[in-house]
């Protein structure tokens, strides 16, 4: 099961993809990207240029071009790709997607998804781009299904 939309998967694993592979300066390919985290390339593309629009990564047009990240993109949290692709229902929506839950007015799950819900925020908003680069470089992690 998994807690992300798709878009937000691909966006999360691109993000470290190109963490991983430009954190010697380089650049790299969307078509680099899209074998290397086992994703479509017209939809990995439409993400990748909304993740830049949004200043989450960097592209550089032309012939040496490429997606890359900086020390500052580096240093921000995964909540923020997640907020920026999915928004922030994952951080405050209810578990049965019922409009009018609240402390008020609870769904049945309320009071015990409210804490997942707090623990996924917390884990998210505390955990940079950059925390997995070493992992990555080693091969301890891996970006594909």
């Amino acid at each position: 099961m998994a807690i992300f939309s798709k878009t937000c998967e691909y966006a999360i694993r691109a993000v470290f993809f190109i963490a991983h592979k430009t954190a010697s300066g380089s650049r790299v390919g969307i078509k680099d990207i899209a074998i290397g985290i086992d994703s479509p390339e017209p939809f990995l593309a439409k993400i990748l240029q909304d993740l830049s629009r949004k200043g989450l990564i960097s592209s550089f047009k032309g012939p040496h071009g490429g997606f890359y990240m900086d020390a500052p993109a580096l240093s921000r949290p995964l909540s923020e790709i997640v907020e920026a692709v999915d928004g922030n229902s994952l951080f405050n929506g209810c578990a049965l997607g019922l409009k009018q839950c609240s402390e008020i007015n609870p769904c049945p799950l309320h009071n015990e998804f409210k804490d997942i819900r707090n623990r996924i925020h917390l884990m998210l908003s505390t955990t940079t781009i950059g925390n997995f680069n070493e992992e990555l470089m080693y091969g301890l992690l891996s970006l594909k299904k």
